[in-house]
């Protein structure tokens, strides 16, 4: 996506060329089988450690900080090693994300027209927005030390990183249609009524 932005706004004339059908594919592929690996690796790994301290975990998934804790041998330093590659990797993912937006803001604030800016901005900062969510909350979660969070605290941080940004991105990128929109005000009662009538039935 940031790419898809990076190309769209800051080398136009060669959106066509560099984001084709056959490159589309090639970066969705990718994206899909790091993400499938990554998963078979660690879900492999963690239903291979040996637990001692029972099977509840103080979470709403079996995420592999809490798995951990239930460990009682060494080998969850492999699992540890694992998690270091998927934070680099995600790292680096991060880095290469934040790095198109740079340059997408700084090809931005150089368009003389103001709407043109507020278009561009507008296109970027919803994607930017749940991405930061995303990374924030489980760095946060993962990183963090672990007499820092109570248990409810590590359920909402997960919450927030394993349920919202899923939840958000289909809204922010169909909300930008106006037909999905037009189609979402018909389906709504309320939103028949303008500004005016809501106003006398609020003074009523």
């Amino acid at each position: 996506m940031a790419y898809d932005r990076y190309v769209a706004i800051c080398k136009p004339l060669h959106y066509g060329t560099l984001l084709g059908s056959r490159a589309c594919a090639t970066m969705a592929a990718a994206a899909w089988g790091t993400g499938v690996l990554n998963s078979v690796l660690h879900t492999a790994n963690t239903f291979s450690l040996p637990l001692c301290q029972g099977n509840a975990v103080d979470q709403f998934f079996c995420e592999i900080p809490q798995i951990l804790k239930l460990s009682c041998s060494q080998f969850y330093l492999k699992e540890i090693s694992l998690l270091v590659f998927s934070i680099s990797l995600a790292s680096g993912c991060f880095v290469f994300i934040l790095f198109s937006y740079l340059q997408v803001f700084r090809a931005v604030l150089r368009m003389p027209s103001e709407h043109g800016r507020h278009k561009a901005f507008s296109t970027c900062l919803p994607h930017l927005a749940v991405l930061s969510l995303f990374f924030s909350t489980a760095f946060l979660a993962y990183l963090k030390p672990p007499s820092l969070f109570s248990p409810s605290l590590n359920l909402l941080v997960s919450f927030l990183y394993s349920v919202v940004p899923p939840t958000l991105n289909p809204l922010i990128y169909s909300m930008r249609n106006q037909e999905l929109r037009d189609a979402v005000r018909k389906m709504m009662p309320w939103s028949r009524f303008s500004r005016d009538k809501l106003l006398i039935c609020l003074c009523k």
